[in-house]
């Protein structure tokens, strides 16, 4: 199921200011066609293999992680920047934004900053703080603006102001993923395992950070709905839900914000960056509160 955004499908032309960003902001295909914004895969680290996201099955990956696997994740080779770049600036880009997951969960704008030292227009690389469809959200209100005719400045402003007024809302089965990944403090994860308690999480200053502790999963999927209905108020919003495997669940997750969501814009079901869910875990849901343009 996927969402236009404000722009009825099909390509969009070039424009001077190009706008790029990385997988883990789980755009659909579609919607990064439509709007001409370039993503830089996140490799996924099984075994002795690296490689791009986007070439894993998603099943095997699943059934990894299930399996208690080793699963890991590193940041794009500059390389990959480099020649995304340059394929921008052959299209007629005079200028590059470059919208990246948070620097405290990835070096991925670090590789992209090595990169733009190579290229022969100015490329702006932007920590945004967050990740998954917040950063997919902001993309698409640059891509926006930049489609609009808007300078540089007015793009980055764009992408700034969906970042600030977006949410991600967490649940996840189990802290066990984000302990082993060192993205929260293993005390957190055997609290979280010894009273069965379903945790919800958020981020927070460019950190994974704990939001509630709810027991059972019904419960806290439930509080995830409130939590999202909650920052949304009377305001119109757009809304992703995000998970590695969209089923049954998700789709419950999503009529109860349609009927609880007063002024409701896009709603969307996104299969989720594996980066995500190798940090995650499989039984993670995600939801995306994010101001509407």
């Amino acid at each position: 199921m996927g969402a236009n955004f404000g722009r009825p499908p099909g390509s969009v032309s070039r424009v001077p200011v190009a706008v790029i960003t990385d997988s883990t902001a789980s755009l659909p295909e579609r919607t990064a066609k439509q709007w001409d914004i370039s993503v830089v895969p996140v490799q996924v680290v099984v075994g002795d293999r690296a490689d791009d996201e986007n070439r894993y099955d998603r099943d095997e990956l699943v059934r990894r992680l299930r399996a208690q696997e080793p699963v890991t994740t590193q940041p794009p080779d500059p390389g990959a920047f480099f020649w995304t770049f340059q394929d921008a600036v052959s299209a007629g880009a005079t200028a590059i934004v470059c919208l990246h997951i948070s620097t405290k969960l990835s070096a991925t704008a670090d590789a992209a900053r090595e990169a733009a030292q190579q290229v022969g227009v100015p490329v702006y690389v932007l920590d945004s703080g967050t990740t998954n469809m917040s950063l997919g959200f902001a993309a698409v209100s640059a891509a926006r603006a930049a489609a609009a005719g808007a300078p540089v400045e007015r793009v980055m402003s764009a992408a700034d102001a969906r970042i600030r007024g977006s949410i991600e809302l967490i649940y996840v089965d189990t802290l066990d993923y984000l302990r082993r990944g060192g993205r929260i403090g293993g005390a957190a994860a055997v609290i979280g395992s010894a009273l069965s308690i379903r945790p919800i999480l958020t981020l927070k200053s460019g950190e994974v950070a704990p939001l509630a502790r709810v027991p059972g999963t019904k419960r806290a999927l439930a509080k995830l709905v409130d939590l999202a209905v909650a920052h949304a108020g009377e305001a119109t919003v757009d809304v992703a839900i995000s998970s590695m495997e969209v089923g049954d669940r998700e789709h419950r997750v999503a009529g109860e914000l349609r009927r609880r969501l007063p002024s409701l814009g896009d709603l969307t079901l996104v299969q989720g960056s594996t980066v995500i869910g190798a940090h995650v875990g499989p039984g993670a849901l995600g939801i995306t509160v994010s101001p509407a343009q």
